[in-house]
Order: structure tokens, then C-alpha cells, then sequence
């Protein structure tokens, strides 16, 4: 899967191709850090404390051929990725899986969240699924157009689920159903 993006004059590079593929071992070590910036700098993510690239190399091995984790690769260099993640360990959920995405932050604002985010909607309809979650964090505007944009509907607000950087933080819930 490949795509054209254009930056604007500012931009470190002018008609980049973005490769999105499915995820490696050896991409551990760049999923890991475009996390941590997440986990460091935003509340994008309600975890506090940085992944190593060894714990990153574990969760990518507890994703299946059902649950894949996807990256955006520009030049050579994994700058992005999504999941597909299993909403429940009960059977009954196992045509509903959880979205994620992430792009590391000099990457953002190029297309390449949407461009992975289509890429695992793609990915749940061809593997079956019916329903598609994402939780997206009060505050975390770009996250929740790019969401709404894709078909997902708001469905229900968590409030104040989360703690980070000192505050409490609600949580909005939304659905996707494929037809």
C-alpha cells in the first residue's frame, strides 16, 4: 500500500512514498519509540511509563494474523503504526477488535495517521470483523476527526477514567460497524 505525500515548503521532504505493511520484529525498536513520545508527551496513551524495545517485541508477538499491527514506513523508517486489537478475551467478542494509531510527531500532519487508519479498516473487513472501537482521549482533537472522518460514531463518554500529567481525563468511546 503506497501513497504520495506532498509537505508544504516548510516540510523536511516533498512527494515522500509512505509503504504501509504489516509489522516486524525488527520494528520493534521504532514502534517503541514513536510510543514513548506518545506516553512522554500526550495523553494519547494512559500509560506512564516508556516501553522497551523487548516489551514491544513481546506485545507484537501477542498480535495474531487476526490482530495485526500495521507501520507506515517513509525512506526506509517506520515513522507510524496501528493495531488491531482484541476488544475481549470472551468468545462472544471476537468480531469486534480495538483501533489504535500513532505517528511519530514530525511525521504528523502529512496523511499518514488517515493512511493507516483506512489500512487497518481495510484490513478488519477483509479478516471479517464486525465492529471497530476506538477510545480517544478528551483533548485529543486531531485523533477524533480523524475518527469521525473514517465512519466511526461517537457512542459514550467515559468520565474522568484516566490520570495523567496531574489531571483527570475523560474518554470518548466510537464505533464503526462494517457492512
Amino acid at each position: 500500500m503506497k501513497n504520495k505525500i506532498k509537505t508544504d515548503s516548510a516540510g523536511v521532504t516533498t512527494h515522500t512514498s509512505v509503504t504501509i505493511r504489516r509489522a516486524e520484529p525488527a520494528d520493534a525498536a521504532d514502534i517503541a519509540d514513536i510510543y514513548n513520545e506518545a506516553v512522554l508527551n500526550t495523553t494519547a496513551t494512559f500509560d506512564i511509563e516508556p516501553k522497551s524495545a523487548e516489551e514491544r517485541e513481546q506485545w507484537l508477538q501477542s498480535h495474531d494474523e487476526r490482530h495485526p499491527v500495521l507501520v507506515a514506513v517513509v525512506s526506509g523508517k517506520v515513522v507510524g503504526w496501528a493495531s488491531l486489537t482484541r476488544w475481549s478475551e470472551r468468545r462472544a467478542y471476537d468480531d469486534t477488535a480495538e483501533t489504535s494509531f500513532y505517528v511519530h510527531s514530525t511525521y504528523r500532519g502529512r496523511g499518514i495517521g488517515r493512511r493507516l487508519k483506512e489500512a487497518t479498516i481495510d484490513e478488519a473487513r477483509r479478516l471479517g470483523y464486525h465492529t471497530l472501537i476506538a477510545r480517544v482521549t478528551d483533548g485529543s482533537h486531531e485523533s477524533l476527526h480523524l475518527n469521525e472522518d473514517t465512519g466511526f460514531v461517537h457512542v459514550g463518554t467515559l468520565k474522568e477514567v484516566g490520570h495523567k500529567f496531574g489531571r483527570f481525563i475523560d474518554v470518548h468511546i466510537l464505533q464503526k460497524i462494517l457492512k
